[in-house]
């Protein structure tokens, strides 16, 4: 079992100086490793936008800030790193445009072959899924737990289980070697609230 570490991604669509008050209470509500800016098909403008009012506040925490999808506007405008997908961008363009010290993570769905393949190429971690079902994207892929176990066996590199994960499916994950996972609806449609979801989910990772 590993120490597993919270990965926010933000709400497919939101407007940037209203989340950020909700997004900062849930930072300072427990343990964070990193957040994910992911806008699908919005344009430039909107992205470079909510980079400009959130990474200030997620970066001032010690907290990554990490945009989807594009490598490109990721290294213009101070993100820590860029995730990129199977049909976003190779890793070695992505790392190209980003630089040596950023971090780059790559989807890898239920293919141990893709995520060998990221590891060995340099990947800063590969993420694997969709575990359970989800409202956020139609997944193409269905992950069974076990992967993470055997990459954790397998490979040095760090493992994120994404994909429909809530605090009372989080310990199965947990327990199956994930070393971060990655939530969305988990957090900010907790009916508690983002803040109390983070606290649950530091709760749950911590055993």
């Amino acid at each position: 079992m590993t120490d597993c570490r919270l990965y926010l991604i933000t709400p497919p669509a939101f407007d940037p100086q209203d989340f950020a008050p909700t997004l900062a209470a849930a930072l300072d509500a427990g343990d964070v490793a990193c957040v994910q800016l992911r806008l699908k098909d919005a344009p430039d403008e909107a992205i470079l936008r909510a980079v400009d009012v959130l990474r200030p506040l997620v970066q001032a925490r010690d907290v990554a800030f990490i945009l989807n999808d594009r490598p490109d506007l990721a290294a213009r405008s101070g993100c820590d790193g860029v995730h990129v997908g199977q049909e976003d961008m190779p890793y070695r363009e992505a790392r190209r445009l980003v630089g040596a010290d950023a971090i780059v993570g790559v989807t890898c769905h239920d293919s141990r072959h893709l995520a060998m393949v990221a590891g060995e190429e340099g990947a800063d971690y590969v993420a694997f899924g969709a575990f359970f079902p989800t409202g956020t994207k139609v997944p193409k892929t269905t992950a069974d737990p076990e992967i993470l176990t055997w990459w954790q066996e397998m490979m040095e590199v760090p493992c994120v289980a994404i994909g429909g994960i809530t605090v009372e499916t989080a310990p199965l994950l947990v327990q199956a070697g994930a070393d971060f996972l990655a939530v969305c609806g988990g957090v900010w449609n907790h009916p508690a609230g983002p803040a109390a979801a983070v606290a649950d989910f530091n709760r749950v990772m911590r055993g």
